[in-house]
This record gives C-alpha cells, sequence and structure tokens, in this order.
C-alpha cells in the first residue's frame, strides 16, 4: 500500500526536515520511502512543500500524486494544495481559517501555537507536525520516529525535539477524538 503526505508552510519552518525524517522513520521500520522538496525562490518566507511516499512495495514513481495527508502550516499553503486534495485528510494549522471552497476532510490542529505556547520555541513547530502527522497515519512507530528524530535534529536540541515530537503525538490524539 503507498502512503503519500505533502508537508507545506513557508521557507523556514522546517517542513523539508521533517519530511527527511518521516522518510527515514519509515525506512528504519522496514519500509520504503522516498522524499522530495520543493521550496520558491526566498531562502525564508517564499512556499515550501516536502512530499514523502511511504509504501510496503516499491515505488515507481517518488511525487505524490493524491496526497493521503496535507499538512498545511499556512493560508497560501492551505488554498494553494487544499484544492488539489481528491481524498485524504487535510491536517491545518487553527490560525488558518478552513474555507467552504475546500472539500476535503479537515481537521484543525494547534501546531504552531502549541510550539510557541507549550515548548516556549516556534523553531520546533515542524517537529511538533510531524508528531499530529505520524499520530494521526499512524504509519510509523513512535519510537522508530523517536529514533529518527534523535538523527536529524542538531545536536544539542534532541531533548527539546522529542518534546516537541511528544505534544505532536498529544495533539493528534485529541484530534482523533475530536472527529
Amino acid at each position: 500500500m503507498r502512503t503519500e503526505f505533502r508537508l507545506s508552510g513557508s521557507g523556514g519552518q522546517g517542513l523539508l526536515l521533517a519530511g527527511i525524517v518521516l522518510a527515514e522513520a519509515a525506512i528504519l521500520d522496514g519500509k520504503n520511502a522516498v522524499q522530495t522538496q520543493s521550496y520558491g525562490p526566498e531562502a525564508r518566507g517564499g512556499a515550501s512543500k516536502a512530499e514523502v511516499v511511504i509504501s510496503e512495495s516499491d515505488i515507481d514513481y517518488p511525487k505524490a500524486t493524491d496526497p493521503d495527508y496535507l499538512l498545511a502550516l499556512t493560508a497560501e499553503a492551505y488554498r494553494t494544495y487544499g484544492k488539489l486534495m481528491g481524498k485524504g485528510l487535510i491536517i491545518l494549522d487553527s490560525s488558518v481559517e478552513a474555507t467552504a471552497d475546500i472539500a476535503a476532510r479537515t481537521v484543525r490542529v494547534p501546531i504552531l501555537d502549541t510550539a510557541a505556547t507549550v515548548i516556549g520555541k516556534k523553531v520546533v513547530a515542524n517537529i511538533v507536525a510531524l508528531g499530529v502527522l505520524a499520530g494521526l497515519s499512524g504509519i510509523v512507530k513512535p519510537a522508530t520516529l523517536e529514533l529518527a528524530v534523535r538523527n536529524r535534529v542538531p545536536q544539542g536540541t534532541e531533548d527539546l525535539n522529542l518534546q516537541a515530537l511528544r505534544q505532536g503525538f498529544e495533539l493528534a490524539a485529541a484530534a482523533k477524538v475530536a472527529t
């Protein structure tokens, strides 16, 4: 079974790293994974997206063609990619308003606010988002994702990032109960 993820927001939010971590966790879980990325010309603030395809079998095409999960941390990302969702679930940061013209099933989660107020560091919003995405999809084991986070985040920030990941898992659990 092929599962496709699109992580979208603005440059500087760390979504490319989140995609890499998700792909690594899938590989550590014994699955096949490929991660691709694109971003606007601005190093920070421009549009960015990372795509991850995870499968039990060979992956014949590396890009997400009809994502099962869309993570949107900005209104621009939501408007751009939400309209393309033919199936699946949109995970939308709660600071972004959902609109009636996007029909895909949507769950609003306070990812950015949790990073800023609960963790106290906006910079870990990507890892909070990763915990939400993994928690809602169940695509990788939590322990494996924690190992991939440890492997990929800057040295000395492992505990902070693991705290952020666990907050994301909690947000996912709360979102599952609410839907």
